[in-house]
């Protein structure tokens, strides 16, 4: 009986710690096991959004306020399209707030930032931010630097 009750202990220890490692891998991946409860979806059309992944980090003062939800072609404008999940408790963003993409370090991921407008106005669901910024690509900064200085000899 105590050979038993060994084996039924050891077995519970395992499985309490298969479900801690499995809740540490959805943490650190940020998935998420619910739905999006308790949030509402905003747009943002980029003319460059290179780096920028599905579920990147929204923030604002560096505050994570939401995810990236899906990134598309627009077909009309031809832009890059990037649906936002915001949570609810940032309820209150102006209409004429600005979304930028960032980078964090200098060969880390990118992010959407927030920087708040002024007006009376707040983004609800399925609203669209028109005030964008988008990804700056090395490779185009590096060209134009060279190019520049290939002109000025």
């Amino acid at each position: 009986m105590q050979n038993r009750t060994l084996e039924i202990g050891v077995g519970l220890f395992l499985l309490a710690g298969v479900l801690a490692l499995l809740l540490l891998a959805l943490r650190v991946s940020g998935l998420t096991l619910g739905a999006g409860e308790g949030s509402y979806k905003v747009y943002a059309h980029f003319d460059n959004i290179a780096g920028l992944t599905v579920r990147s980090k929204v923030t604002m003062a560096g505050v994570t306020i939401g995810r990236v939800t899906a990134i598309d072609l627009d077909r009309d404008s031809y832009t890059g399209r990037v649906t936002m999940l915001l949570n609810q408790e940032v309820d209150n963003l102006p209409e004429d707030s600005t979304a930028s993409i960032l980078t964090a370090g200098l060969l880390g991921e990118k992010y959407i930032g927030i920087s708040v407008g002024g007006e009376e106005a707040v983004l609800s669901d399925g609203s669209v931010i028109h005030d964008t910024q988008s990804s700056l690509v090395l490779e185009d900064l590096i060209g134009k630097f060279l190019l520049n200085s290939v002109n000025k000899e």
